[in-house]
């Protein structure tokens, strides 16, 4: 089994996630900045696997050791799958909801349905990857509700609630990033073995 991994982000968040789904194989997770990488490529790839493997490759080329990166975004069927891949880009920062509420504005209950897609590249020891994905439905909103989340959380409906009305671990269980981490889970299991 490797003990550790890097993952391409100093995101706090997305750290914490990882660290909770994959400490039980005993790997610790180093965020890049703690693993001496200063990197931030470009993310100039036309699917979220395509950008989750710019960043893996980025971050493994700096410390040579195992790495896993991830792009994820908010897939809105009324607006043609926007705004995807440029779901970071999409609004200036804190905007994101408001920008997607306004855009959603006539949009009827019905025709409301949206996705958080992600997928996670996984650089090995030898410099190999592997990809894996994860996704999760639901619809948005009309308005923005919790405080639990971040990014479009607060307008992202599942169910009755936001993903920002649940808790860490009701996140965990059905977040796009969690669904990708437990097929990660799986394979580095299945792969390195106890």
């Amino acid at each position: 089994m490797i003990k550790q991994l890097v993952m391409a982000t100093n995101n706090a968040n997305k750290l914490r996630e990882a660290r909770e789904i994959l400490s039980p194989l005993g790997i610790e997770v180093l965020s890049q900045r703690e693993a001496g990488a200063n990197c931030d490529p470009e993310e100039n790839g036309a699917t979220f696997a395509e950008n989750a493997l710019i960043k893996a490759r980025a971050v493994y080329e700096a410390v040579k050791l195992p790495t896993v990166a991830d792009d994820s975004g908010l897939c809105v069927a009324a607006l043609d799958g926007r705004p995807g891949v440029y779901s970071a880009r999409y609004a200036p920062e804190g905007q994101h909801c408001a920008k997607l509420l306004d855009e959603m504005k006539d949009v009827p209950t019905d025709k409301r349905g949206a996705a958080f897609v992600c997928s996670i590249a996984f650089i090995d020891e030898n410099g190999e990857n592997y990809g894996v994905s994860g996704r999760c439905s639901g619809s948005i909103g009309y308005e923005q509700r919790g405080t639990n989340g971040f990014g479009y959380d607060p307008v992202f409906m599942v169910g009755e609630k936001s993903m920002a009305e649940l808790t860490a671990d009701e996140k965990n269980a059905i977040s796009h990033r969690g669904a990708a981490l437990r097929e990660l889970y799986k394979y580095l299991k299945e792969r390195y073995g106890e």
